[in-house]
């Protein structure tokens, strides 16, 4: 979802460094031996795992302020028609990488028990509809429907349940919407942290993160410019702390607090890549973080079809990823090292797919 020519390398290096970080806290060797920042917060709260999705929908943004001109460019009909196509092909690559491997016993794995919406599903929709609102509605309109958008979210959670696992409205319409068998059961009950209702909120880490690469570009790369975006970072962090107080930062359920809190980071770490790799050129150590910013999504698809595939494979009684975790890597380096070096080795192996493709030239769009 970016265009490879005239974007800054800055943009590709934080897509690839937040990938990275992605993969790294979705593999561990163990969920049980996980360092803490490794970890998402239990409920409410905040850990470094927490920023790598809202981070990712952010530099989608960033992307999208790259791409969407071009696209308009092509007239309306052929710019609805590009935005329906890429929607469609990620949301079902990501429903298909849950039902992967497709077959289970030799038969066809039931659609009554595959998980519907998901990580790239929701990088689908905030795509669908940020790009419609910022086509149609312009950065004004953007940027009113941001502010109703993060009180409406506050307001429908207030109205239809609480703030609990059990008993908030995210999980109430995703059961009423798809039923609890099509829903993430990672957390004990039937809950998806990437439902319907809270994708409302994560368009605003979109629109925030196509504003902020519009920025960027129409006022360069210059000291007053990353300093505007570092005070507006500021500002965005101090109100997303001080909307905690009644509406706790909660990853999970995407609540308002955490979308200003996650986009105030962002727009504090970006300026200062900008200014390392952009302005003072210190830029012989990004390559290997621009390999995985240059084919993000393809290579997060693969890590996902990866895991699942060791998942699915038998040694000893026991599943690849399991055996190779515990016998390669707790066994050499203990419990908690094991587990991030395997995780590590999970990206490592996803890096070496995009460093051949890249050599080869090699870009996935879709």
């Amino acid at each position: 979802m970016s265009e490879l020519k005239n974007r800054y390398l800055s943009l590709d290096v934080f897509r690839g460094m937040d990938v990275a970080l992605m993969i790294v806290v979705n593999s561990p060797g163990s969920w049980t031996t996980s360092y803490s920042p490794l970890l998402h917060a239990d409920w409410h709260g905040f850990t470094l795992t927490d920023l790598v999705f809202p981070t990712f929908l952010f530099v989608v943004g960033n992307s999208m302020s790259f791409a969407l001109p071009k696209y308009e460019s092509m007239g309306n009909g052929a710019f609805i028609q590009k935005i329906f196509k890429r929607t469609l092909i990620i949301f079902l690559l990501g429903f298909l990488s849950y039902w992967f491997p497709f077959f289970e016993d030799g038969n066809l794995k039931p659609f009554s028990d595959t998980r519907v919406f998901g990580v790239l599903q929701r990088i689908a929709l905030c795509y669908f509809f940020a790009s419609l609102i910022l086509h149609y509605w312009k950065i004004k309109g953007a940027l009113i429907f941001s502010a109703v958008a993060l009180v409406l979210y506050r307001v429908l959670l207030g109205a239809f349940g609480d703030f609990t696992l059990e008993g908030n409205a995210v999980l109430k319409l995703d059961a009423w919407l798809i039923g609890e068998s099509h829903m993430y059961h990672g957390e004990g009950i039937a809950f998806d942290p990437e439902g319907l209702l809270s994708t409302l909120p994560s368009i605003v880490n979109v629109i925030l993160g196509y504003m902020a690469g519009l920025f960027l570009q129409r006022n360069g790369q210059n000291y007053e410019t990353l300093a505007k975006m570092m005070m507006v970072g500021c500002a965005l962090v101090f109100m997303g702390l001080w909307w905690d107080l009644f509406f706790p930062i909660n990853k999970k359920l995407w609540t308002s607090s955490f979308v200003l809190y996650t986009v105030g980071i962002d727009l504090l770490v970006l300026p200062i890549l900008v200014f390392i790799i952009d302005i003072a050129k210190k830029s012989k150590w990004t390559y290997f973080f621009e390999v995985f910013g240059k084919n993000t999504l393809f290579i997060y698809l693969f890590s996902e079809i990866f895991v699942i595939t060791l998942f699915n494979i038998n040694i000893d009684g026991q599943s690849a990823y399991g055996w190779i975790a515990e016998h390669i890597f707790a066994n050499t380096l203990g419990a908690y090292l094991g587990s991030l070096g395997f995780a590590l080795f999970v990206m490592l192996s996803c890096w070496t797919v995009g460093y051949v493709m890249d050599k080869k030239k090699i870009y996935v769009k879709v």
